[in-house]
């Protein structure tokens, strides 16, 4: 087509025809135009499908970490939820001045702690590739809240839970445990001195507190990677 335009513009610039040599010359152009056009267009195209396509391969990897997260979490908040109700037994036998069989393992569920590490590794490729690869405005949102806040707010949380455990049980255990094991029970030389320790009591009070704080923010980061997840599924789902 360009080859047959050149030739009849030459042709019509030898025979001087003013008009129709500027005709095909522009029409020449014009074809040029519309060729860079389709070009960038496809360009463009091939560019956008190729986003849309590490979009999707991100997104899938990082509901596998969210889901993980979420189920590392249902671990602690059932550990967590054990630990604020042996508290709760412990301080009513502290109250009443009595003693229980069952002290052993209420001990176990509270003189424990669980460490949360969010998996971020797909979070982090997309940060690297910028986050407005993800299309969804409201999922960009939610991915950043929960990533940058939410899942570090209940890391601390539960920093803070093992940090009671190393400064106020482990001295309390080194003085009068028998027999320990971490999560199942702890076994005290004198239950009833154990009991009567105003320091003891405190420490209970202090670690139901950190506990029930923890758990807000555990049970506000599972509703927040259900909402990621639900949005994720739909963006997944509409790709072909």
């Amino acid at each position: 087509m360009f080859s047959f335009l050149r030739k009849t513009r030459k042709k019509l610039a030898v025979k001087k025809d003013t008009t129709k040599y500027l005709g095909y010359a522009i029409g020449e152009i014009v074809l040029v135009v519309i060729g860079i056009l389709i070009a960038l267009g496809i360009n463009n195209w091939n560019e956008d499908r190729q986003a849309r396509m590490l979009e999707q391969e991100i997104l899938v990897q990082i509901r596998e970490n969210l889901n993980k997260d979420k189920e590392a979490l249902s671990r602690i908040i059932t550990n967590a939820q054990r630990a604020v109700y042996a508290s709760e037994k412990v301080i009513e036998l502290y109250e009443s001045n009595q003693s229980s069989d069952s002290l052993k393992y209420w001990l176990g569920n509270i003189v424990q702690f669980d460490r949360f590490l969010p998996l971020t590794n797909a979070y982090e490729v997309l940060k690297s590739k910028g986050l407005d690869l993800v299309s969804n405005k409201e999922l960009r949102f939610k991915l950043g809240t929960y990533y940058d806040d939410q899942a570090q707010i209940i890391t601390n949380a539960n920093e803070d839970l093992k940090q009671t455990f190393v400064d106020d049980w482990l001295p309390i255990m080194r003085a009068g445990v028998v027999d320990f094991e971490f999560k199942k029970y702890v076994i005290l030389e004198d239950e009833s001195g154990f009991i009567a320790t105003d320091k003891v009591r405190n420490v209970l009070i202090l670690n139901r507190s950190n506990y029930t704080g923890s758990l807000e923010y555990m049970h506000a980061g599972v509703t927040l990677i259900d909402a990621i997840l639900d949005i994720i599924n739909a963006e997944v789902r509409n790709q072909p």
